[in-house]
């Protein structure tokens, strides 16, 4: 799960992370600057009758990814990966505040998957046992299929 950490006088709470007007810390890993944050609001398509054609509830997050406060490593492998800047759309909910929620937990998820490090699969044997069932498997096949063949005249 997301976790993060604030300064108590945040705009919004969403459930585990806190937008201030300072900054937001990500697994205190990265820092996302408020400044850094471009919130865009437009008319969801959908479902929803006269409240759809009236309520500006898809959020569109737009997060300048070269003001993020992060090592230099994971700033190269989020840069490398999403440019610029990392566009995020959120407009399955009927409420905005509920968007905002997505948007901003789709955006941490995204860089924290960026700088995850994936450990390199060590090559392992196969067991004894498993070798010799799949070549028992292998035999049982022949045989069923040298059944299947006509007898030799010979």
């Amino acid at each position: 799960m997301i976790s993060a950490s604030l300064a108590t006088n945040g705009r919004f709470n969403f459930e585990g992370i806190e937008v201030s007007n300072v900054t937001l810390e990500s697994n205190s890993r990265i820092e996302i600057p408020e400044s850094a944050l471009t919130w865009r609001f437009s008319r969801s398509s959908g479902p929803g009758g006269q409240h759809v054609n009236t309520s500006d509830t898809k959020v569109e997050l737009i997060c300048d990814l070269t003001q993020l406060r992060a090592s230099q490593v994971d700033l190269d492998r989020i840069i490398a990966r999403y440019g610029g800047e990392l566009r995020v759309t959120a407009s399955s909910q009927r409420s905005q505040l509920q968007n905002r929620q997505i948007a901003l937990r789709l955006l941490v998820e995204k860089l924290e998957a960026t700088t995850h490090i994936q450990r390199k699969r060590r090559p392992t044997k196969p067991t004894h046992g498993s070798t010799q069932r799949r070549l028992d498997s292998k035999r049982k096949a022949s045989l069923q299929k040298a059944a299947r063949r006509r007898p030799n005249d010979e």
